[in-house]
């Protein structure tokens, strides 16, 4: 990975984005872009509200001089090149536009809060981003009990397509180390499809539980403390938001496969799902396919494509 667009607007989301982007290890040097949009109030011109307007930009600006500051001391020494960009329009189209004009391969934006409500809600602008951007997005949800000696806990959502195999060599771009405690979840609801097929269930739960052990073997290189689960679901989403609560985990890290070979402008099911419901972060990655996947694999309905009520055919 090369490009990051950070939105920023100084919330404690969006700083909270910042510091951890800031502490993920990487191996190439990076660009960070760290993006404030000012949405400027709307004024009738019958009105003499310009001044004002001026005024609301001026102050506006000085914030986002401020946020820009307070985040180039969080990368001090790292191998990154940070610049920064104001920018004005609405706040979740422009930083599309931006991601896009930069070709960033990963946008970071701060989410609402972990309340049921605020997590149904989301957010409108965060909930654009991770809809429109064409690249990867990372929206951050900020611990309500941050304690820095807590273990990182991550889950990365799995099944055989191409998505999800782009999804894993994303994920091991960085160098998570020996910290954090990765879990690869694979959901089996073609258990239910097939009711008592005694024989094709185990033949396909064997099969789904060696490719997960694959999948985790995979990134081992870049996180050596992964595991693996399959977990017997009739809804994809639902499952793993399920285990994210279960497992406290911090972070989850689903593939979806890229707009420009679907054209589609909404999120797959099972994305919007976990983007909504899950109490952590959530990481959606449509960066790339990795060789040996066909174009052809990521047509079919992928982790994040899946209706969560689409019973999985048997492997």
């Amino acid at each position: 990975m090369k490009k990051i667009l950070l939105a920023s607007d100084g919330s404690t989301n969006a700083n909270e984005a910042a510091r951890f982007l800031a502490h993920l290890p990487h191996r190439d040097k990076l660009e960070i872009v760290v993006l404030t949009v000012i949405e400027a109030p709307y004024a009738n011109r019958s009105y003499p509200l310009e001044s004002m307007i001026e005024m609301l930009k001026e102050r506006e600006e000085g914030v986002a001089t401020q946020t820009y500051e307070k985040v180039s001391q969080m990368f001090e020494g790292a191998n990154v090149r940070i610049r920064r960009e104001i920018r004005e329009g609405h706040v979740g189209e422009t930083i599309v536009q931006a991601a896009r004009e930069e070709e960033a391969e990963l946008v970071v934006i701060g989410a609402c809060g972990r309340s049921r409500i605020a997590r149904i809600l989301l957010g409108s602008n965060s909930d654009y981003v991770a809809t429109h951007a064409d690249c990867s997005v990372l929206v951050f949800r900020a611990e309500e009990d941050d304690d820095p000696k807590r273990t990182l806990r991550i889950a990365i959502g799995y099944e055989e397509s191409g998505p999800a195999e782009a999804a894993l060599e994303e994920f091991a771009d960085f160098e998570w180390g020996h910290e954090p405690h990765v879990t690869v979840v694979a959901i089996a609801p073609f258990l239910h499809a097939y009711g008592n097929s005694l024989n094709a269930n185990t033949n396909s739960l064997k099969y789904l539980a060696d490719a997960a052990e694959g999948a985790a073997e995979s990134v081992r290189h870049a996180a050596p403390e992964v595991s693996s689960k399959v977990i017997d679901g009739e809804h994809v989403g639902e499952e793993l938001v399920r285990f994210v609560e279960d497992d406290d985990s911090d972070l989850l890290v689903i593939g979806e496969t890229p707009r420009a070979l679907l054209g589609r402008l909404v999120l797959g099911s099972n994305s919007r799902f976990v983007l909504r419901h899950a109490p952590c972060s959530v990481w959606i990655t449509r960066n790339r396919m990795i060789e040996g996947i066909s174009r052809d694999a990521a047509d079919n309905e992928s982790i994040a494509g899946e209706s969560p009520d689409q019973a999985r055919e048997p492997v």
